[in-house]
């Protein structure tokens, strides 16, 4: 068993595999079982153990924290066609996951980091009597274009080199991603402080010629090799695939969603990042964060933060600072309840 699974059982995190919506998804969770539910998403490329600060962290404040890994991800299954990986498939696996460990609970709070905060505005839009409160970790809201499908729109600004537009061709990236080293890349995705949109050369995307001392930089005090290790050796068995459906599917939610242009997030929400993640340094980003346009298309919003010397995976990096920040909102949203029942 390796040694940050026994970490997680030491600190009481209970682990168990669920069916919900087709597949079986395995989930992490720890706290009262009578706790308000807060149900936390990762993103790419990414599992449960992004949250195991917060899942300790808040179930210490009397919260049920409910972490997944998500469809194409760890332990849950991986069906093989990306148009299986749709917004509308991950909401499903969500609502019936919310069936399963909700109980008697009407709403639950939501967090959501990268395409877990993409999954969460869906789930917001589809199902907002949910949600209690929904806080946004990197990634905010972005409307739908009706004019312009979202990969054609990024090739037009960013050029065939930007990410999203590199993962589109089944297999390709993952053959670049295996010749790069697994775990050099995922070090490197993790640890990086490149600023701005994120753009992967095609004779040299990941580094495949490093450095032959990269492997000797010391890493930052909040990423373990013990945790390299734990991600290295679900990737290694899973492959990335699964997540790089999610961006191979981004086309087919658009065509899917076309019943939701112009509508509005409703919940409420509060939006967290960091100041050198590299969504918020994307040209357009900090100015539509602060400039109303955000604002305007999530009206419930209360609260934008942005912390300081943080990147992209800012839970990880600021743990007990994000922690605190969830249990802020949630609480004020929780003591608001509270006295309209009186």
């Amino acid at each position: 068993m390796p040694p940050n699974k026994k970490k997680g059982e030491m600190e009481g995190i209970d682990h168990r595999m669920v069916k919900v919506n087709g597949i079986t998804m395995h989930i992490a969770e720890k706290g009262p079982k009578e706790g308000p539910l807060v149900l936390l998403l990762h993103g790419f490329p990414d599992l449960w153990y992004t949250w195991r600060h917060q899942i300790i962290g808040l179930s210490s404040l009397g919260y049920r924290a409910v972490a997944p890994d998500l469809r194409g991800y760890g332990d849950t299954q991986s069906p093989e066609s990306f148009s299986e990986y749709t917004c509308l498939n991950m909401v499903g696996d969500l609502v019936a996951l919310l069936d399963s460990v909700a109980g008697d609970r009407e709403t639950v709070f939501l967090v959501g980091h990268d395409w877990g905060a993409i999954i969460g505005w869906f789930l917001c839009l589809f199902r907002p009597e949910k949600i209690k409160g929904f806080i946004c970790l990197s990634v905010p809201y972005k409307p739908r274009n009706p004019k312009v499908k979202p990969v054609e729109g990024f090739k037009a600004v960013f050029g065939d080199d930007y990410y999203i537009c590199r993962f589109q061709e089944p297999g390709k990236i993952e053959e670049e991603i295996a010749c790069a080293d697994p775990r050099r890349v995922l070090r490197n995705i993790f640890t990086g402080r490149k600023l701005g949109p994120t753009i992967l050369p095609k004779d040299n995307p990941f580094g495949a010629n490093p450095n032959p001392n990269s492997e000797n930089i010391e890493l930052p005090k909040w990423f373990s090799e013990e945790d390299l290790d734990f991600y290295t050796s679900k990737f290694d068995k899973t492959g990335f695939t699964g997540g790089l459906n999610y961006y191979r599917a981004m086309d087919l939610n658009w065509e899917l969603t076309a019943p939701w242009t112009g509508a509005k997030i409703q919940v409420p929400v509060k939006f967290i990042t960091g100041d050198f993640d590299m969504v918020y340094t994307t040209p357009g980003i900090k100015e539509y964060i602060h400039g109303g346009g955000f604002a305007a298309d999530v009206p419930n919003l209360q609260e934008v933060v942005v912390i300081e010397d943080a990147g992209h995976f800012v839970n990880q990096e600021k743990p007990q600072e994000v922690t605190a920040h969830i249990n802020d909102f949630f609480k004020k949203l929780q003591d608001k309840d509270n006295n309209k029942s009186f």
